[in-house]
């Protein structure tokens, strides 16, 4: 991957469907979320698609599934072709994983091998759609151990959720799990791992940026979102005390880059941070030469 012809690097990227065809969210979950974020165009693009798309714009992305198949029965898009993708196309595509922190043991070993035989960079969990505490140190903390003593990153999902808006009970998801100050746990007890708090994180903003603030070791990504939404503290933060700590991520294919990016132009960051939010924070963060 070459840094100096990239752009931007995008820390949020959705693989929604897999190289059979099969969906990671059921239809009904998939179709309330479309009508959440007002999708436009093809909703679920390949692997393939998504790297020529990154391509196109001279930007690299970090893709990922969500592996919530105890609570939702429905099974992921395979890590493993997630990895196989990133591998074929290492100039647009960093391969995270994402592992159900209820298949126990099985889903340590499955972490280590991803890690050592695919080369994953990181892993995406959404407590609100998988159905647990960040801080279960029955539940999670194995996984999370595998995480740090392999130096590869945690991304939380932080906050309200599109997934299950609209349907009756919110498809059953729990937004409470989802709170940061859950993670702020996470970040105390493995001092060396590396975190991301996925998206502005309403109702629970100044949470997020407490915690970001207080352990060196977390950062945040300002996907799912326009940034014309922002709150007015996650921007002065990105200004100031976190200007080193923020990162672009578009939440693909629900949110375009391109949207975001031309939002991003209008907000009021400074010319010097910019380059930190759009690329710089993210390298450094992934260990990118």
């Amino acid at each position: 991957m070459n840094l100096s012809e990239l752009t931007a690097i995008d820390v949020h990227t959705h693989a929604e469907v897999s190289s059979q065809g099969h969906a990671s969210l059921d239809e009904d979950l998939d179709a309330a979320s479309s009508a959440y974020f007002k999708v436009e165009g093809k909703r679920k693009p390949t692997l393939e698609e998504m790297a020529a798309y990154y391509r196109e714009r001279r930007m690299a992305a970090v893709v990922f599934t969500v592996d919530a198949e105890s609570a939702t029965g429905t099974a992921p898009v395979p890590n493993e072709e997630v990895a196989e993708a990133a591998a074929a196309h290492p100039d647009v595509l960093i391969p995270f994983a994402s592992i159900d922190p209820f298949r126990g043991k099985a889903g340590v070993g499955q972490a280590r091998r991803l890690v050592a035989e695919y080369g994953v960079k990181g892993f995406k969990f959404h407590p609100s759609i998988q159905g647990f505490f960040p801080n279960d140190r029955s539940l999670a903390y194995p996984l999370y151990e595998v995480i740090e003593e392999t130096g590869c990153v945690a991304l939380f999902h932080t906050g309200q959720t599109g997934i299950g808006a609209g349907v009756p009970g919110g498809g059953g998801i729990r937004l409470k799990y989802s709170n940061p100050m859950y993670v702020d746990d996470v970040a105390a007890d493995f001092p060396h791992l590396k975190i991301i708090l996925a998206h502005p994180s309403f109702p629970w903003q100044d949470e997020a940026l407490a915690v970001a603030t207080h352990k060196p070791g977390v950062h945040i990504d300002l996907s799912g979102w326009s940034p014309k939404y922002f709150p007015p503290q996650l921007v002065h933060y990105a200004n100031s005390l976190l200007k080193d700590k923020v990162l672009f991520g578009s939440d693909f294919p629900v949110l375009t880059p391109d949207r975001w990016l031309a939002d991003f132009a209008k907000l009021a960051i400074k010319d010097e941070v910019r380059p930190k939010i759009l690329k710089e924070n993210a390298a450094r963060l992934l260990g990118l030469k």
